[in-house]
């Protein structure tokens, strides 16, 4: 029996759930068996959080083709505005209560500050999308470095909230299945199928009766949601965060995630998140070379990307095809047997 995109197991989305389980439950049992190195444990949260802010930037850029280059500023509202209520919730409820009411907290003021930017901004399209998100992105870090509430320039002290990775992967993972999963079904849905005209044709969408500001702003607040949730976690894994981190550099490293791993693919963003996360810390050993390296590397990365051929081979090699592969051969060596039984 072939192995189709309607099979009841192996679906495209349920083979990248399962290569996120795999990787998570791998890294689970070496962080709670204490085989992780200091380096590494400290990766997991940020790897997490980037994964995140991967997946949902995709559904902006891959999903509905346009670019945005503000995606660290939605991330930095839902950060601050998170962490000032578990700061103030600290010794109130316990972490288990505290830190996921503060996400959803800050995803929400992430969700509403991006629906305030996507209403006139999405008006725009192409580079000058891409030049006013990257500008409201730096007015976002402007405004919060210079309010009190938030520290100022010297930035907010979130060592009461502190949590180690210990603590704090589960509510990762947690939060990885849920952006994922999400992201997965919105593609799959009535409004993604919706999305996806307005990406593929817009005045064809507009014709068919599609409303285009409503999907556009849909995806754009949900991805400034899923910022904002991962950015308070990120901030509970440092006992000090500034807003100057959170500018257009950021943005930009995100952008490269999801286009090296694949416009509108989640599996290429979670594994493309994890790749360029920790290649830098991987390369350390040659310091001297290691952003030269780390550069020669996105750069054949992206000609590969653009290879036919290697789409071609990497189409071959896919998990799917490879299970398919490998079922073919059994029934070929049970018919052999067979025949040779006679």
């Amino acid at each position: 029996m072939k192995i189709t995109e309607n099979s009841r197991f192996f679906t495209r989305d349920r083979i990248t759930l399962l290569i996120i389980s795999v990787i998570f439950l791998l890294a689970s049992l070496l962080l709670y068996t204490d085989n992780l190195s200091r380096q590494t444990t400290n990766m997991l949260i940020p790897i997490s959080c980037y994964i995140v802010l991967a997946v949902s930037l995709n559904l902006v850029v891959g999903l509905l083709g346009e670019l945005s280059l503000g995606h660290a500023g939605f991330m930095s509202v839902g950060l601050f505005s998170g962490c000032l209520v578990s700061i103030a919730l600290e010794g109130v409820l316990p972490m288990a209560a505290r830190l996921p009411l503060s996400m959803l907290i800050g995803g929400i003021f992430a969700a509403v500050v991006g629906l305030i930017v996507g209403l006139p901004a999405l008006r725009l399209r192409g580079d000058y999308l891409a030049i006013v998100t990257l500008a409201c992105g730096e007015i976002i870090k402007d405004i919060i470095n210079n309010l009190k509430i938030t520290g100022g320039a010297l930035g907010l002290n979130t060592l009461p909230i502190y949590s180690k990775p210990v603590e704090l992967l589960p509510f990762a993972i947690v939060l990885v299945f849920l952006t994922v999963i999400i992201a997965m079904n919105l593609k799959h849905s009535r409004h993604g199928r919706a999305i996806t005209a307005i990406r593929d044709n817009r005045i064809a969408a507009e014709a068919s009766g599609i409303n285009v500001t409503y999907y556009k702003l849909l995806v754009f607040v949900i991805a400034a949601f899923f910022a904002g949730m991962a950015g308070v976690l990120y901030g509970h894994s440092y006992s000090n965060v500034k807003s100057v981190l959170f500018d257009y550099n950021m943005s930009i490293e995100i952008l490269v995630i999801v286009v090296l791993g694949g416009m509108g693919s989640v599996r290429g963003s979670v594994i493309a998140a994890i790749l360029l996360r920790a290649l830098p810390e991987a390369l350390r050993a040659v310091a001297d070379i290691r952003m030269l390296l780390y550069s020669v590397l996105l750069i054949a990365i992206m000609l590969l990307n653009a290879s036919p051929k290697f789409a071609e081979l990497r189409g071959r090699l896919s998990v799917r095809n490879l299970i398919q592969f490998f079922k073919d051969r059994r029934k070929q060596r049970s018919s052999a047997d067979g025949k040779e039984a006679n």
